[in-house]
């Protein structure tokens, strides 16, 4: 199965904001897509496209509607523009957190941006505190991966494919550079560096089923 070299994100950016007058972790990925902006805005909202590469989706696909992701997050649509912008709250776990994804042309193709926007409650901080921005990244740079290999192919599903990957020699290397480099965005924030690599080894240890 095609895997583009696993390149993953091509842009990471960690980052803080505020909401409601309380702070929050930014976690942002760009990666670009050889496609336009109207085949990326289908393969992120079309339910059939969507279990061929990220996982079954059901729910009300419009602005204000609720969708669930089978074995994951719940939420809301918050924002809606075709071709061009979803956000969402994220809930799970109790917590709800923010997505939003952008699509742009981009040279030949288009260039997706996802910022991930996460509380610092109590459990989210802890949360951060062991793993940094890394779970959140690593995490949604496999999706990007899937969607990439969607794309790519043959329009098949290419889940299968990419748990098979993640479990392999290369996929394990492959997921420790994107915890590594996870962890030295982090840093660029100005935290120690020893702390933000610490997190990001716990990150590479779950990805790749290492975690004691």
């Amino acid at each position: 199965m095609y895997l583009n070299d696993a390149l993953g994100a091509s842009f990471r950016e960690v980052g803080r904001s505020e909401r409601d007058g309380r702070p929050t972790h930014i976690v942002r990925a760009s990666r670009h897509y050889a496609t336009t902006p109207g085949d990326l805005w289908s393969a992120l909202s079309d339910k059939e496209r969507l279990q061929r590469w990220f996982a079954k989706v059901s729910g009300d696909f419009k602005q204000g509607g609720r969708f669930s992701i089978e074995g994951n997050a719940n939420g809301e649509i918050v924002a809606c523009e075709p071709h061009r912008l979803l956000a969402l709250t994220w809930e799970f776990g109790g917590n709800t957190s923010w997505v939003c994804v952008t699509i742009e042309e981009s040279g030949e193709g288009s260039l997706l941006t996802l910022e991930h926007e996460l509380p610092t409650d109590g459990k989210s901080q802890a949360h951060w505190d062991q793993y940094g921005p890394g779970a959140t990244g690593v995490g949604w740079e496999l999706a990007m991966l899937g969607l990439d290999m969607h794309i790519s192919g043959d329009g098949s599903s290419t889940i299968e494919a990419g748990e098979t990957w993640a479990g392999t020699a290369t996929g394990k290397a492959t997921l420790r550079r994107w915890a590594e480099t996870w962890g030295k965005a982090h840093a660029e924030t100005g935290i120690d560096a020893q702390i933000a690599m610490e997190t990001a080894e716990n990150t590479a240890a779950f990805y790749t089923g290492e975690e004691q």
